[in-house]
């Protein structure tokens, strides 16, 4: 077996010891708490960067990363439970993403990463089924024999390809994930919907059926099993319909 995903740096601390700083900060602009933040989670923007990066680029890619995580920074609410971790590595990828877009570049996913991703898939999919819900990431970490800082960054990673090649399958069987699938989950790319400007206009342009299930899991806070209840799907074909609708709203966002 190839090695997995290098350690990401761990946080000094538990989320409850970052959750006043995120709280001064969204009271009143507490610059101090602010520099904590950043001070606290600039390693792991650093270190996305220097995995999809390398040479005369890395520098320019750490700054393009930092302008990720200081966006994550300012839309993260920790009221509502997900950890700072899990929703910024997605926001920083994403500005990452863009950069090399930008230049017409594609990202590199380092090699661990792309045996990593399909196993996260497979295993999200198969503890959906047995679980009847949605598996936390400790358990699809647990269940693929790494940490849950890799699992996160192999699901992560999935979002720094290119929108085309979200439909190409992981191995040559038509049985495979497909790149798209690990887009799935609890909470997937709720950053990209809070930076749509308008939401209700942006909404209005997605499919009857999209923006319904969008709305059901955003406005009224269901989970992906109850929104299935209440269209007649699949929790995995909510999953999907799920990330096509947010993977539209954040191209056009």
């Amino acid at each position: 077996m190839a090695p997995v995903a290098a350690t990401l740096p761990r946080e000094r601390g538990r989320a409850q010891d970052v959750t006043p700083l995120f709280e001064r900060y969204r009271a009143n602009g507490d610059q101090e708490a602010l520099e904590a933040l950043v001070e606290r989670f600039l390693p792991l923007a650093r270190h996305l960067a220097r995995r999809y990066s390398a040479g005369s680029e890395r520098e320019d890619v750490e700054q393009v990363a930092a302008v990720g995580l200081m966006k994550a920074i300012e839309r993260y609410d920790p009221s509502r439970g997900l950890a700072f971790t899990s929703f910024a590595m997605p926001t920083i990828l994403g500005e990452v993403k863009r950069y090399f877009r930008d230049l017409g570049w594609t990202v590199r996913v380092p090699r661990s990463l792309q045996e990593l991703a399909p196993k996260v898939s497979r295993a999200t999919e198969e503890l959906s089924a047995q679980l009847g819900r949605t598996p936390t990431p400790e358990e699809v970490a647990t269940k693929c024999g790494v940490t849950v800082e890799q699992m996160l960054e192999a699901r992560a990673s999935v979002s720094a390809h290119r929108a085309d090649s979200l439909d190409r399958p992981w191995a040559d069987d038509e049985e495979s994930s497909t790149r798209g699938d690990l887009l799935g989950g609890e909470d997937p790319g709720f950053a990209h919907v809070e930076r749509v400007t308008d939401i209700d206009r942006m909404l209005s342009q997605l499919p009857e059926r999209e923006e319904r299930i969008v709305r059901l899991r955003f406005e009224q806070d269901l989970t992906q099993r109850e929104i299935a209840e209440q269209v007649g799907l699949s929790q995995m074909h909510v999953s999907r319909l799920l990330r096509d609708a947010l993977t539209t709203l954040s191209e056009a966002g």
